[in-house]
């Protein structure tokens, strides 16, 4: 795990974090070009601190999603343990104690457009997910419980787009950027928009033979009509409201993605609401 300190313009401390998934490497780009843009901490006057991340580099250099156990499933880990990932995910943990807001960079198969993820509603959590330019937010507290932003406080995931586009680079990195205008880690000026909340529900299972996705990512699925099928499963939809997400063919070998409810939307923080009010 490699660890960069940069100065921050105000008195949070924030952490990216990239190379969770040794397979998606536009996160450890994006943190190897954010240490090259932003400052040394002797070079600013704020009291708080970007803490730049990639995690996983023995994944990253063998261009596999992990080595032993997927990082991403294995949180808050064991140190003891001989699977690496599972004793990583400690060491991270650790590694982001203190920090008030932190963001985690994916790609994945999924198509467009990119999203961020959250497990709990934090103040913010709120000020990062309205802070960068997402139009939706999955809500992914009643999925798994072993993800990094399940068991770090204020943490949150981002899908900054297809895993291995250029694309997914700029926008991640373009967020990132964002995301520290929002906490006050960079001196110029964060917008903040209204996001669209999805709460997610049930993984869609794949069976086996030729696999076959009808609906985009957050595209709605009229009751009654098939969103994927496979040689196992026809995947017919019996209620209206349900969108896709992280809908893919080929992108996962047990799943299609994931069934997701809209459930309305976050507002920016309140701060930034009474200063557009005065």
């Amino acid at each position: 795990m490699k660890i960069l300190e940069c100065g921050a313009a105000g008195p949070a401390t924030v952490a990216i974090v990239g190379g969770i998934h040794g397979d998606e490497p536009a996160g450890e780009r994006i943190v190897d070009r954010l240490a090259r843009e932003l400052p040394a901490p002797s070079d600013t006057d704020g009291e708080g601190t970007i803490r730049l991340i990639v995690a996983n580099e023995p994944a990253l250099k063998a261009e596999t999603r992990y080595t032993d156990a997927d990082l991403n499933r294995v949180f808050p880990g064991d140190a003891d343990s001989d699977e690496y990932e599972r004793a990583l995910a400690v060491r991270l943990t650790d590694a982001l104690q203190g920090t008030d807001a932190v963001l985690a960079i994916h790609t994945s198969h999924s198509a467009p457009p990119p999203f961020a993820i959250y497990s709990r509603l934090t103040d913010s959590v709120r000020r990062t997910v309205t802070g960068m330019p997402v139009e939706y937010v999955l809500d992914s507290s009643d999925l798994r419980s072993t993800t990094l932003d399940s068991v770090v406080n204020d943490a949150v995931s981002l899908e900054a787009g297809r895993q291995g586009s250029e694309d997914a680079v700029e926008f991640g990195h373009e967020a990132a950027l964002d995301f520290l205008r929002a906490h006050g880690a960079l001196a110029d000026s964060p917008t903040f928009t209204e996001t669209t909340i999805i709460k997610g529900g049930e993984e869609v299972p794949k069976g086996g033979g030729e696999p076959s996705v009808y609906y985009r990512n957050f595209e709605e699925i009229p009751e009654g009509e098939v969103f994927a099928s496979d040689d196992v499963y026809t995947h017919r939809v019996d209620e209206s409201g349900i969108v896709p997400v992280l809908a893919s063919e080929r992108g996962y070998d047990d799943i299609f993605g994931i069934y997701g409810r809209i459930a309305g939307t976050i507002s920016p923080p309140d701060d930034v609401e009474r200063a557009s009010n005065e």
